[in-house]
């Protein structure tokens, strides 16, 4: 009998599973604009600060320099100037050079201060959310401040407490007493964005609170309150001064809320 041989069937190749490719209609593609020619000024000029190469208190280069050194005109130079100085990276004046101004936190803060007030104006319960945010952040300052105040740091809190009884009768004055009472809590640490986010914080909240209105009869209390935060300082106790932080702004929200 003639032999059977074993045939194996061939062998079936399985192809991966393909992901059709995305047509050209549905990719995100957008026209690409044309850059002005002064936010290329600005760009080269910014990098400049960035990097050291332009320091505060630096002159810039001549208009007549940079037109001839970036092959721009007189109108591309004087746009990309007023746009640093709106962002308040130089000062311009007349019949000068343009100066690089320091930067620091207060300037970065600065620049964020219309769009701050808009926020606020345009949706009235981001007022609350900031007075939250106060609350967050004024008793956790509090608690470090009693770490690591000075006696001299407590002397110079009651001096301000003083200046702000001084001013009882002149509410514009006692409002200011009392934003330099808690920006000077903040001084005490040494940290220029903590005291420049404390700064901007109130600024926001006192523009925006009809204070005239609600601070009549409370200022006597204002002062006990900040003169025992002031006490807790001095015997650095972290929570007794948190404790009575707290307490001090529960009440002046429910003097906000009565408007």
């Amino acid at each position: 009998m003639p032999l059977r041989r074993n045939i194996r069937p061939p062998k079936r190749h399985v192809r991966a599973e393909m992901k059709p490719e995305p047509r050209s209609s549905d990719l995100s593609l957008a026209p690409v604009a044309r850059r002005k020619l002064s936010d290329s000024v600005v760009e080269q000029l910014r990098a400049m600060i960035a990097s050291g190469q332009l320091r505060p208190g630096d002159a810039l280069p001549s208009e007549r320099d940079m037109m001839a050194r970036m092959g721009v005109g007189r109108p591309a130079v004087r746009e990309a100037l007023q746009q640093l100085h709106t962002q308040g990276l130089i000062t311009i004046s007349h019949g000068e050079r343009s100066r690089v101004n320091p930067l620091n936190p207060d300037l970065a803060l600065h620049q964020i201060n219309d769009i701050a007030s808009l926020l606020i104006a345009a949706e009235p319960g981001n007022l609350g959310h900031l007075r939250d945010a106060r609350k967050l952040f004024e008793t956790g300052l509090v608690r470090m401040t009693a770490t690591k105040a000075t006696p001299a740091d407590v002397e110079r809190l009651r001096g301000l407490v003083g200046l702000q009884r001084a001013a009882l009768g002149d509410t514009a004055a006692f409002m200011r007493a009392d934003i330099d009472f808690h920006t000077a809590l903040a001084a005490i640490l040494g940290n220029p964005v903590i005291t420049a986010l404390s700064h901007a914080m109130l600024g926001w909240l006192f523009k925006h609170h009809d204070t005239l209105l609600h601070w009549s009869g409370h200022e006597t209390v204002t002062l006990a309150e900040h003169e025992a935060i002031t006490d807790a300082i001095a015997t650095q106790d972290p929570d007794l001064a948190a404790e009575r932080m707290q307490k001090h702004l529960d009440r002046s929200e429910r003097l906000y809320l009565q408007g």
